[in-house]
């Protein structure tokens, strides 16, 4: 399961970024997770449940934004979604170049500074 090892990278960016801004808990972490990435979003927020244990973002929430495949299309210059990961426009059916759906991207932290609790 892949999924596990995408977790654990997750929560050590996730750690990196939180520590860098100065935070003392992750309340969230969003993903953006393409329709191609090979990515199971079940087994990522199973793995992910897994992973947080013992850091920073054990009670973070994993927020999954599914980014649908999308193609470039020359003849209608046009970028459509598509439906099924077959490389052709979904309007005129011609040969079409893959833009979106590959991606893989930690977004943002909801994060607690600690700044309220010093007012």
């Amino acid at each position: 399961m892949h999924e596990l090892s995408i977790a654990l990278s997750v929560v050590e960016m996730a750690e990196e970024r939180a520590r860098e801004a100065g935070a003392i808990r992750i309340d969230a972490v969003r993903l953006r997770i393409g329709a191609l990435a090979g990515v199971a979003s079940g087994a990522l927020r199973f793995a992910f449940d897994i992973a947080r244990r013992g850091t920073p973002l054990r009670a973070a929430r994993l927020i999954i934004e599914e980014v649908p495949a999308s193609v470039w299309c020359p003849g209608c210059r046009a970028e459509r979604t598509l439906s099924v990961a077959r490389l052709r426009c979904p309007a005129c059916g011609a040969p079409a170049e893959l833009r979106g759906g590959r991606e893989l991207e930690l977004t943002e932290l909801e994060v607690d500074d600690g700044a309220a609790a010093h007012r």
